[in-house]
């Protein structure tokens, strides 16, 4: 299992060098999240083992009992939606949430994080398709939003994240990320103080070429590291 782990990271890696070279990228810009959620903690050391140094959660509670046992250094992103009254559990085991998509969640993460004297990364979560199941700001709310987090002392707004509808087409996916790196842009254009916007979470296993063609700094990819899911999440 764990030669088969490594040879999946070492194909992905593979694909995000000949993505990156359709889009005249550098590789080293583009950086691989592994998606840990439902994973054993002896499987995600694999994964470290082979390189990889990102890992990204959806649960807070499955995070709680998973990531002390992992017991290796990695740099944690919170990737799923966040309830307000979890932020208290989030800040001692997150590195970066990608997930922040209004205004009372940021002013909790900035709360929680200046009591324990920390300075969190975010990325504001953009619900670029509209769809009524998906978590996000709308793309209209977003450059108001980013305004009104930048004051706040223990929160870092380091870029934008999306999901786009499903597909078995990646070029599907491709109009969510355009409107997510436009949107990136214009935020850049403000030039708000405190912002810096140099990150774009986007593209997952089935779609991530795509992503990283349109401008994608970090990938989310679980099934095509780790397999299909093993157990069912809590």
């Amino acid at each position: 299992m764990a030669d088969e782990i490594k040879t999946n990271i070492l194909n992905i890696r593979e694909r995000i060098t000949a993505a990156a070279a359709r889009a005249n990228r550098d590789p080293a810009g583009i950086r691989l999240m592994a998606v840990s959620k439902t994973v054993e903690p002896e499987r995600i050391r694999q994964a470290l083992d082979a390189g990889i140094t990102l890992l990204g959660e959806n649960y807070v509670q499955e995070a709680r009992e998973k990531i002390p046992v992992v017991g290796r250094p990695a740099v944690w992103h919170m990737i799923g939606h966040l309830q307000t009254n979890k932020v208290k559990y989030v800040v001692n085991l997150f590195d970066w949430i990608h997930s922040v998509d209004r205004l009372e969640l940021a002013r909790e993460l900035d709360k929680r994080a200046g009591q324990r004297s920390r300075r969190l990364n975010v990325l504001i979560e953009v619900n670029v398709s509209g769809e009524a199941s998906k978590n996000g700001a709308a793309p209209g709310q977003v450059l108001e939003l980013v305004r009104q987090i930048s004051i706040l002392p223990n929160v870092s707004v380091r870029g934008l994240m999306t999901m786009p509808p499903y597909s078995d087409d990646p070029e599907n996916s491709r109009p969510c990320f355009i409107v997510l790196r436009q949107l990136r842009d214009e935020i850049v254009s403000a030039a708000l103080p405190g912002i810096s916007m140099d990150e774009l979470s986007m593209g997952m296993t089935d779609d991530f070429e795509v992503a990283i063609e349109e401008g994608a700094t970090i990938i989310r990819v679980g099934r095509a590291i780790f397999g299909e899911r093993r157990y069912s999440p809590p």
